[in-house]
C-alpha cells in the first residue's frame, strides 16, 4: 500500500516538473523572431559615409555627406543592400561633371590668340624701322638729301621749289608724285611759311602720309575668309618665295595655320625653299611635279587647307616679267582655277616689288595692275636702297595700299606697313618722339 502511495507521489512530481517546463516552452520559442541580424544590418548606414570621402577625392564639398546617408536611415532593413550600388553612380556623376570643367576652360581659352588678329601691326616699332632704313637717312639717301636742303637753316631761299625738286628726283619719287608734293606744299603754306625750314618739313611729311596711308586703307591685311587665300605675284628676283616664308612664320606665331602652296612649278629652288620654310615654321606644303600646271597645284593647296581646317593658304607663283604679254595671260587662268577651288578666291592678290629697281618697279607695277586686280604691294629690300622716296611714287600713281616691307633676311624682319610709323622712321629728325620705340 505504501508502495502504491509513493508510486503516486513520484508521478505527481514528475506531473509536476513536466507541466512547469510545459509552461516555460513558449516563452522560449519567442527566441526565433529575435533575429536581431535585422538590426545588425542597419550597421551598413555608417558603411555609406565612406561615399562622402570618394566624393571628396572627385573634388566635391564635405557638406554632401549628410544628403548621402540619410537615404540609407530611411531605408528599411531589407532595402539596405539598395543603398550601396545606388550611391557608386552619384560618385561617378561628382568625378564626370568636375572632370569636364577644366576640359571647358581650355576649349575657351584656345582660340583666345586667334580672334585679335585683324592684321599682323603688333606693336609699334619706329626705332626697328629706321635701322632698316639706314641707307635711306644717309646722307646720300632721301632723308639725308632733304636735311641736306633744310637743315640748320633759319630761313629758305626763294629758290627753295627747284632745289626740294632736284632732292625728291634724287631719291626715285618720280616726277608725277614731285610736283604733286610740292603743289601740296605750296597749297597748305602761305607767305613767310615757305621760307620756314621747320614748316616746310612738317607740310612735307604730312602729304607723304596722306599718300601712303590711302585714306586709311595701307597696312590691313585681314583674314576674311577660312582659308584666306593670299596669291603672291611679282617678277623674277623680287622675293616672292622669302616673303611667303617670312609671312608664315607670323601668322603661325600668331595662332593661325597655314598651309603652303608651290605654285612656281618652273623653278626647282622655289619649291625646295618653301619645303625648308614649311618644316621651320611647322606647315603644310603642297607641290607638285615640275612643270606641273601652276593653277593646279595652288587648287590642291586650298582643298588640303579646306581639310585640315587651315586659316591661310600662302600660294607661290612662277616670277614672269611683265613684259612678256603671254606670260601674263597664263596669270590670269591662275586666278580663274583659284576662284573655282574656293568661292571668292584669291582674297588677297599681292604684287611683290624689289625696291632697288626705283622706277623700274612702279613700271613692273603698272603692268602687273592692268593684267590682274590687285589688292595691295609687298616692297622688299627697302634696306638696301638709298632711295626710299620710290614708295611714294608708287603709292600715289597706283593708288594701291602697301601691306608690307622688308628690310633685312631674317622672318622677323618683314614688317607690316603703318604709314605713320613709316614716314617717322624715313622722315622723322634724330631725336624726336618715336611712337613707342
Amino acid at each position: 500500500m505504501m508502495t502504491i502511495v509513493y508510486l503516486l507521489v513520484a508521478v505527481a512530481a514528475a506531473a509536476a516538473v513536466y507541466f512547469l517546463f510545459l509552461k516555460k516552452s513558449p516563452s522560449t520559442e519567442a527566441l526565433p523572431p529575435r533575429e536581431e541580424p535585422p538590426r545588425l544590418a542597419e550597421r551598413p548606414a555608417p558603411a555609406a559615409t565612406p561615399s562622402p570621402s570618394v566624393a571628396d577625392r572627385a573634388g566635391a564639398k564635405p557638406t554632401p555627406a549628410p544628403s548621402t546617408t540619410e537615404p540609407a536611415r530611411r531605408a528599411p532593413a531589407s532595402a539596405t543592400p539598395a543603398p550601396a550600388p545606388a550611391e557608386a553612380p552619384a560618385a561617378s556623376v561628382e568625378v564626370s561633371t568636375a572632370a569636364p570643367a577644366p576640359t571647358a576652360a581650355v576649349s575657351v581659352e584656345a582660340p583666345a590668340p586667334r580672334a585679335p588678329v585683324k592684321s599682323l601691326a603688333g606693336e609699334r616699332d619706329v626705332a626697328s624701322l629706321r635701322r632698316g632704313l639706314t641707307k635711306a637717312r644717309s646722307d646720300e639717301g632721301f632723308f639725308g638729301r632733304l636735311r641736306a636742303l633744310f637743315g640748320g637753316k633759319k630761313e629758305l631761299s626763294a629758290d627753295i621749289t627747284a632745289d626740294l625738286e632736284e632732292a625728291l628726283l634724287a631719291s626715285d619719287v618720280g616726277v608725277r608724285t614731285t610736283e604733286l608734293l610740292i603743289q601740296r606744299v605750296q597749297e597748305t603754306l602761305h607767305g613767310k611759311e615757305l621760307v620756314d625750314p621747320v614748316k616746310v618739313w612738317d607740310a612735307l611729311r604730312g602729304e607723304a602720309r596722306r599718300i601712303l596711308s590711302l585714306e586709311g586703307r595701307a597696312g590691313a591685311f585681314a583674314l576674311p575668309a577660312q582659308p584666306t587665300v593670299v596669291l603672291m605675284v611679282g617678277v623674277n628676283g623680287a622675293g616672292k618665295t622669302t616673303t611667303i616664308g617670312k609671312l608664315a612664320t607670323k601668322l603661325q606665331a600668331e595662332g593661325r595655320k597655314v598651309v603652303l602652296a608651290a605654285g612656281d612649278t618652273f623653278r626647282a629652288a622655289a619649291v625646295q625653299q618653301l619645303v625648308v620654310w614649311a618644316e621651320r615654321v611647322g606647315c603644310e606644303v603642297v607641290r607638285g611635279k615640275d612643270g606641273a600646271d601652276s593653277g593646279a597645284v595652288i587648287f590642291d593647296a586650298i582643298k588640303k587647307a579646306q581639310e585640315l581646317g587651315a586659316d591661310v593658304v600662302l600660294a607661290d607663283t612662277a616670277g614672269r616679267l611683265h613684259t612678256k604679254a603671254n606670260l601674263m595671260t597664263e596669270m590670269k587662268k591662275v586666278v580663274k582655277t583659284v576662284g573655282k577651288a574656293l568661292d571668292g578666291a584669291p582674297h588677297e592678290t599681292l604684287l611683290v616689288l624689289d625696291a632697288t629697281n626705283g622706277q623700274n618697279a612702279l613700271a613692273q607695277a603698272k603692268e602687273f595692275k592692268d593684267t590682274l586686280e590687285l589688292s595691295g604691294l609687298v616692297l622688299t629690300k627697302l634696306d638696301g636702297t638709298a632711295k626710299g622716296g620710290v614708295i611714294l611714287g608708287i603709292c600715289e600713281e597706283l593708288a594701291l595700299p602697301v601691306r608690307f616691307i622688308g628690310l633685312g633676311e631674317r622672318p622677323d624682319d618683314l614688317h607690316p606697313f603703318v604709314a605713320e610709323d613709316f614716314v617717322e622712321a624715313l622722315l622723322g629728325k634724330d631725336g624726336e618722339a618715336e611712337g613707342g620705340a
